[in-house]
């Protein structure tokens, strides 16, 4: 039997998850927010990606303060109009598509908020250009050229620790199933706990201890203010030798487990430019067995799986217990569909749909009945 169509049940006997199976819809930036607000392509992208015969959908890394937003046009979740909003549209979106798990991913910038497009280039805005000032660990910039971000005080940490906090009840409110604190890609808390970045004197910087320190901070912040399921992404490495690697990664991941973390979504990269990244299928799965193996928590691998028998592979060499595509969903937004099919699994299909099927792939909805005179 396939493990990709098995169901999993993701969180604690309290307040967990019964997925359907094991396929994630990895958070995806869509650049399509208008002051941090959802807009109708949200309304689209979101019943598409609900409609896949995914287990799990997660929702694009959506900034916790304004500031804290990748672009201008991401999304956010910082006051009363952006719950508002995306309230709506997830509501209206679910209405679409049957019943789906929807996760949210939370997010800040660090020094690499107040970027142009990436079809306008990707670099950093300055204020003149609709840009904003930056801030990180240490006023360390992301590229030489670059005018470096401000140095977080106390206070400033507080502040973003407090708005983290208020994003999840605000996400709560508008009826996600689970958050993940996204300390990845080379954004802010993936900025602390790398010697790379973080090059500060204090309790923060430094020692492995310290500069691990904020996320756990945040975290156990976040623990206490939302029961949900709650887990974290990383970059398992930065692909940089002297930086943050899959050692550390695996013992953070057993920190935060003991903080009553749910899962742990393993990616790498994204925090320096010297990067050298093996790239290839599965090229990330290795980081998450180690992560996996150490934290012995549900942990989701992702990067460069594309197909139905990859996926199953991974699941089956005990690898990772969930499998998120990305971009494979947007070229394929019936990914789920089509690896059922090959796989002899099931997904869940709204009604309009049932006749769409061809004859390979008749029964992944179960068994349905369509009438005709």
């Amino acid at each position: 039997m396939s493990l990709l169509f098995t169901p999993f049940y993701l969180g604690s006997s309290e307040k967990g998850l019964q997925l359907p199976n094991r396929i994630v819809v990895a958070p995806m930036c869509q650049y399509a927010a208008h002051n941090g607000l959802t807009s109708d392509w949200h309304l689209m992208h979101w019943g598409n990606l609900l409609n896949s015969g995914a287990g799990l959908f997660i929702i694009e890394a959506t900034a916790v303060v304004p500031e804290g937003r990748i672009t201008p046009a991401c999304l956010g979740l910082w006051d009363d109009a952006t719950e508002a909003a995306m309230s709506d549209t997830l509501r209206r979106a679910r209405a679409l598509a049957p019943q789906t798990a929807v996760c949210i991913q939370l997010a800040h910038a660090g020094r690499k908020a107040s970027s142009a497009l990436p079809w306008q280039g990707a670099q950093l805005l300055s204020p003149a250009q609709g840009g904003w000032e930056t801030v990180a660990p240490s006023a360390v910039p992301h590229l030489p050229h670059e005018t470096p971000p401000t140095a977080m005080t106390q206070a400033d940490m507080e502040r973003v620790r407090d708005a983290f906090v208020s994003a999840a009840q605000r996400a709560q409110r508008v009826g996600v199933d689970a958050i993940e604190l996204h300390a990845a890609h080379g954004y802010l808390l993936h900025q602390f706990v790398s010697p790379l970045s973080n090059q500060r004197d204090d309790a923060y910087g430094g020692s492995f201890e310290n500069r691990i320190r904020y996320v756990l901070e945040i975290f156990t912040a976040m623990r206490a203010a939302y029961a949900g399921v709650l887990g974290v992404r990383i970059s398992a490495s930065d692909w940089v030798e002297g930086g943050w690697d899959a050692n550390q990664s695996a013992e953070l991941a057993q920190r935060l487990k003991a903080l009553g973390c749910d899962f742990i979504h393993v990616s790498s990269g994204g925090l320096s430019p010297q990067q050298k990244i093996a790239l290839g299928a599965n090229y990330q799965v290795p980081f998450a067995r180690t992560v996996r193996d150490a934290s012995q928590m549900p942990t989701i691998a992702v990067g460069l799986i594309t197909q139905a028998q990859q996926a199953e592979a991974i699941l089956q060499a005990g690898d990772a217990d969930l499998i998120a595509l990305a971009r494979a969903f947007l070229y394929n937004p019936r990914w789920g569909w089509h690896a059922a099919a090959e796989l002899g699994g099931q997904v869940a299909g709204k009604e309009n749909y049932w006749r769409s099927l061809p004859p390979h792939a008749q029964t992944i909805f179960g068994k349905t009945v369509v009438g005709m005179r």
